[in-house]
C-alpha cells in the first residue's frame, strides 16, 4: 500500500450554489467517535439513516440522511461519512463547521495528542486517497475528473469505460507481456554462450513484434480518447468581411458573433465549442487581418495573430465575390505568407471559399467552397475538420485518455523500436536491449501510477474540484 496522509478531512462534495440536496463528506481513520457526536448514535454500514443534524448547543441545523462507509469498503479506503441535507450554501457551511467542531470535541474527550485534528480537504484529495490506498489506479483517478468535466456524450461514455478499468487493463496487459520479454532477455545475460539460440527458440523477435503491434493499437485508441476529451483549437482567419463570423454562427447554429456589411465589425475573438460526432472543436472567430490605423482594431488584429500561432488548425477564408479584385488577392497572398511564417509545418491551413451562393459557377472551380449564409458545403467542411483532427468514425469501445498518456505511449513505442533494432543486429547488444525494454515499461508504469513522482500527482489532483 502506498503511504497516505492520515489526517481526517472534510469538504462540501456538491457544486456551489443552491440545490435540492447538498452533501458534506468526511474521510479519515476511525470516524466512529465523530459519528456518535454529530449523529447522536451509531450508524449501520452502507444504510441511509434519517436524522436531525444538530449544532453543539443541541439546536437543529437541518434534517437529512447520514451514510457511513467503514474502511476499507469505501471510496477512499478509509472510514467515510456523508451527510446529505438541503443544498443551501448556509446549511452546507453550518454542517461543515459542525464536523470540524465535533472533531475538536472528540479530541478533547480522548485527551490524546496523537489524535489528528480534522481539516478542510484539498482539491481532489478524496480521490487522491483512493489512489494512495489502492482503491483505483492513476488512470482511473483521472477518468473521474474527465467524467465530471465531459463536454460531450461520447467523452462521458469513454471516461466511464476508463473509470471501470478498461484503459488500465490494456496497459496492464502490455506491461505483463513486456515483463515476460524482459525476463527472457535478462535471463540470457547470465548465459552469453547460449543467448542467441535461446532467444531464437523463445521467438523473442516475434514476441517483440506482437507487443509493438498491440501497443500501436492502444496508442491509436488513446489518441482518439484524448481527442474526445480535449478536442482541437480551430482558428478562423482572413480579411474583413469574408464571412468568418457568419461561418462561426452557421457551425454553432446560433447568432454568437455580430454580422454586418461594415468591415472590421469583429474586433476581438469570439469562441464557441461545437461538437461534430462527439468531438469538441473549439472554434475561434478573429478580427479581419488588414493594415489599420484604428487603435482598437489593431489590438484585435494582434490578438488574432496570437490565436493563429496557437491553433491546431486554421480556416483561411476567401471571398469568392472578389476574385477579380487585384488588391484583395494581393492582400490574401500576403496573409497566406504571414500565416506560413507564424505556424509550424504540422498545423493544417484549410483554404475555404465563402459566398458560394453568390457565384455558383466560380465556386465549383474551388476545392472547398461553401455558403455560410445558406449552409451549402457545411457538411463537407465538418467532415474535413474531423479528418484534420485525426478522428476515425468507429469510436465504439474507446476509453478516455490525456495527452500525458499519449506521450507516455509514444515514448514506450520509441523504446520498443530501439529494442527491435538491437535485437535484429547481427550481434545483438542484449544489455542495451534489456535497458530499452526497461525504459518502455517505466513509461507504461507512469500511466497507471505504478511509478510516479509527487510533482505529477500534485498537478493531476489539484485540477479536481474540492470534495472529490
Amino acid at each position: 500500500m502506498k503511504a497516505a496522509n492520515q489526517d481526517p478531512i472534510v469538504a462540501i462534495a456538491t457544486a456551489p450554489g443552491r440545490g435540492g440536496v447538498g452533501i458534506v463528506r468526511v474521510s479519515g481513520p476511525d470516524l466512529a467517535p465523530l459519528i456518535d457526536t454529530i449523529c447522536g448514535r451509531p450508524l449501520n454500514p452502507r444504510e441511509a439513516t434519517y436524522l436531525v443534524f444538530r449544532a453543539a448547543d443541541g439546536s437543529p441545523i437541518d434534517q437529512g440522511l447520514a451514510l457511513y462507509f467503514p474502511a476499507p469498503n469505501s471510496y477512499t479506503g478509509e472510514d467515510v461519512l456523508e451527510l446529505q441535507a438541503h443544498g443551501g450554501p448556509v446549511v452546507m457551511q453550518l454542517l461543515l463547521a459542525r464536523c470540524i467542531e465535533a472533531a475538536k470535541e472528540d479530541q478533547t474527550k480522548e485527551k490524546s495528542a496523537g489524535l489528528a485534528a480534522m481539516r478542510l480537504a484539498r482539491p481532489g484529495e478524496f480521490t487522491e486517497r483512493a489512489f494512495l490506498n489502492d482503491k483505483i489506479d492513476l488512470a482511473q483517478a483521472e477518468a473521474i475528473a474527465d467524467l465530471i468535466d465531459a463536454s460531450t456524450e461520447a467523452a462521458a461514455r469513454s471516461a466511464s469505460r476508463s473509470l471501470i478499468g478498461e484503459f488500465s487493463r490494456e496497459i496492464e496487459n502490455l506491461r505483463e507481456r513486456l515483463i515476460h520479454l524482459r525476463m527472457l532477455v535478462e535471463a540470457t545475460l547470465d548465459f552469453p554462450e547460449e543467448e542467441i539460440d535461446f532467444l531464437q527458440k523463445a521467438d523473442a523477435q516475434g514476441q517483440l513484434k506482437r507487443l509493438q503491434e498491440q501497443l500501436g493499437r492502444v496508442l491509436q485508441h488513446a489518441r482518439q480518447g484524448a481527442l474526445l476529451r480535449e478536442g482541437i483549437k480551430v482558428v478562423m482567419a482572413g480579411q474583413p468581411n469574408v464571412g468568418k463570423s457568419s461561418l462561426l454562427n452557421a457551425l454553432a447554429g446560433a447568432e454568437l458573433a455580430i454580422v454586418t456589411p461594415v468591415a472590421g465589425t469583429t474586433r476581438d475573438k469570439v469562441q464557441q465549442t461545437i461538437q461534430i460526432e462527439g468531438v469538441p472543436l473549439h472554434v475561434i472567430d478573429t478580427a479581419g487581418l488588414r493594415e489599420s490605423h484604428d487603435e482598437v482594431e489593431k489590438i484585435g488584429i494582434e490578438r488574432a495573430w496570437n490565436e493563429i500561432r496557437g491553433a491546431d488548425a486554421v480556416l483561411f477564408l476567401h471571398d469568392l465575390t472578389r476574385q477579380l479584385d487585384e488588391s484583395y488577392l494581393n492582400a490574401d497572398h500576403e496573409i497566406a505568407r504571414q500565416i506560413a511564417e507564424h505556424l509550424p509545418p504540422q498545423v493544417t491551413v484549410l483554404n475555404i471559399w465563402n459566398k458560394a451562393d453568390a457565384l455558383s459557377g466560380q465556386a465549383a472551380q474551388q476545392p472547398l467552397s461553401l455558403s455560410a449564409k445558406t449552409g451549402e458545403g457545411l457538411d463537407v467542411l465538418r467532415r474535413k475538420l474531423l479528418e484534420i483532427a485525426g478522428w476515425q468514425a468507429d469510436a465504439e469501445g474507446l476509453f478516455i485518455a490525456r495527452q500525458r498518456h499519449v506521450q507516455a505511449l509514444r515514448q514506450a513505442q520509441s523504446h520498443l523500436a530501439m529494442a527491435a533494432d538491437h535485437l535484429k543486429a547481427t550481434l545483438p547488444a542484449l544489455d542495451l536491449l534489456a535497458e530499452e525494454l526497461r525504459l518502455s515499461q517505466n513509461e507504461l508504469n507512469q500511466i497507471t501510477g505504478e511509478f510516479s513522482n509527487e510533482d505529477l500527482l500534485g498537478v493531476i489532483f489539484s485540477s479536481f474540484c474540492i470534495g472529490k
